[in-house]
């Protein structure tokens, strides 16, 4: 369990961050010959004075602090280190219907109904090198905009959720005791510019979630060679070349023999999981494993874009596929 403070003039906010029971508690700062008083708020069973206490301390905290939900405008009104509302979080539901066993896409047709384990056509065509690739929902909505706010707003809080997603994505599939986490690497202009990976700060909220066993977090085995031109609008053959040379592995002796659980925060085409995977089995893998909090599905696509964070339009771009 760890407490994460957070200054705000008169008051100071520390978070608990634990899977089980996230929660926080709201302190006083008085001078140092007083003891500050602190209270908890947990999300198990409230008695009837601590949840009025909540209530005021929230109503109290929403004029002191008065924000927004990034995501629909609405003014905040319970106490978060996540300036998202819970209306937009619930609206974040995991990928349903009929799903390609191996690449993940959304599955449209009669032929797949009742099909144990139905592949899309082009993994019958081009199996991608990676051996399944899982994502907990589809990349539009509140989810792609959550990510946006992690990538693009800096708001690293939300690593936590996304990790979360990312957890329960994974909850029915056994890894091996051996597997190691590898998240999918910045160029590192663009972490300079960013000040972080946000594939690398998912991956750790993911491990601090998941009852890991053995597995290993390693943040420093796979990088990043040179920076790589947008893949929107390229051909298969294109992406490919594009991705060409992008990524290397670091220390072969610790990936040999071992199965590796590629992280990232979103799969698009499926190019940089196939790269990557392709450079990690190279390299001495036994098997590599995609994992991402959100996936550009075929519905996904069709939809208009929207205006970023950054105000330019940010849409799906570019024809589905591994490379």
């Amino acid at each position: 369990m760890t407490a994460i403070p957070r200054d705000f003039g008169d008051f100071n906010l520390a978070f608990i961050a634990s899977p089980d029971k996230p929660s926080l508690y709201l302190g006083q700062a008085l001078p140092s010959r007083v003891v500050s008083r602190r209270v908890v708020f947990s999300s198990g069973d409230l008695s009837r004075s601590q949840r009025a206490f909540q209530f005021a301390s929230e109503s109290l905290f929403s004029v002191l602090f008065p924000s927004d939900c990034r995501i629909c405008k609405i003014p905040l009104t319970r106490i978060s280190n996540l300036p998202v509302c819970r209306t937009c979080l619930d609206g974040m539901i995991p990928i349903t219907g009929p799903l390609c066993v191996t690449c993940g896409e959304r599955l449209f047709g009669l032929r797949f109904a009742g099909d144990p384990a139905p592949l899309c056509d082009l993994c019958r065509r081009v199996p991608p090198r990676f051996r399944r690739a899982v994502a907990y929902g589809s990349y539009d909505g509140p989810l792609r905009d959550l990510v946006h706010i992690l990538k693009y707003q800096r708001v690293k809080p939300a690593a936590t959720q996304l990790g979360r997603f990312l957890s329960q994505a994974m909850a029915g599939i056994d890894l091996p005791g051996d597997t190691l986490l590898v998240p999918v690497p910045l160029w590192k202009g663009k972490r300079r510019e960013r000040g972080f990976n946000q594939a690398e700060q998912i991956a750790r909220a993911f491990w601090r979630f998941r009852d890991a066993g053995g597995i290993q977090l390693s943040t420093a085995l796979l990088i990043r060679n040179r920076e790589t031109a947008s893949q929107t609008g390229l051909t298969r053959h294109q992406r490919r070349a594009n991705l060409r040379g992008a990524f290397s592995v670091a220390q072969e002796e610790k990936l040999k023999g071992r199965h590796i659980l590629l992280v990232d925060d979103v799969l698009t085409t499926g190019a940089t999981a196939g790269e990557c995977a392709r450079v990690l089995l190279r390299a001495g893998a036994k098997q590599v494993w995609v994992a991402t909090v959100a996936r550009a599905t075929r519905e996904a696509a069709n939809l208009p874009a929207t205006v970023g964070t950054r105000g330019a339009a940010i849409g799906w771009g570019g024809t589905l596929g591994h490379a």
